[in-house]
């Protein structure tokens, strides 16, 4: 149990994947420019990490390593992802329209977000069994979360805030931010 604790904590806050090792910097910038939406997206990707997280880790130990064709699991894993992004996008095309046209693009690009590959190829490399590759995607895609919501309530603050330069207005404050979100979470390094 405290392994598993430690693996969703350090995977969420130590080694945050957008704050600590820049993936998924697509999504997070894009979206992120309202609570609600950023909400929707936080779901989205916690639901296609933590799924494809389990997914994978049945096929690789279950197939692909008793069948010896290990060198395919890129693509495998890739496949998997795209799945459940379609998946995620008919349930909100049914069921939350207005979500779904607030994503836009950004809802498909978490097939090719590198975060959530990433997350599946770390479980493989790290040899973690099915239930740490499924913690460890629950771990990273709530980081993923995090990161995303305190975002999108800094750009909603600063949104009409008459203090920031003109120059610094838009996406250099933005960046800005994310480099202070990123110092800010470099101090969580010596928790774990």
């Amino acid at each position: 149990m405290k392994e598993l604790v430690l693996i969703i904590i350090g995977a969420a806050l130590v080694n945050n994947v957008v704050l600590s090792q820049f993936l998924g910097l697509c999504p997070f910038l894009g979206v992120s420019k309202k609570l609600k939406t950023s909400l929707g997206m936080g779901a989205a990707v916690i639901f296609v990490i933590t799924v494809s997280s389990f997914l994978a880790g049945i096929i690789f130990i279950g197939i692909l390593v008793p069948l010896h064709i290990s060198y395919l699991q890129t693509i495998v894993f890739i496949l998997v992802i795209a799945a459940l992004v379609q998946l995620v996008e008919m349930i909100l095309k049914k069921y939350s329209r207005p979500l779904y046209s607030a994503l836009g693009v950004y809802l498909p690009l978490i097939t090719t977000n590198c975060a959530v590959l990433g997350v599946t190829l770390m479980n493989v490399q790290k040899e973690y069994n099915l239930l740490f590759s499924v913690v460890n995607g629950l771990g990273v895609s709530v980081g993923f979360t995090i990161a995303l919501l305190i975002m999108a309530g800094i750009r909603e603050k600063s949104e009409y805030n008459e203090n920031i330069p003109v120059p610094f207005r838009g996406m250099p404050i933005t960046m800005v931010s994310a480099g202070l979100m990123a110092i800010a979470f470099f101090g969580f390094s010596g928790l774990i």
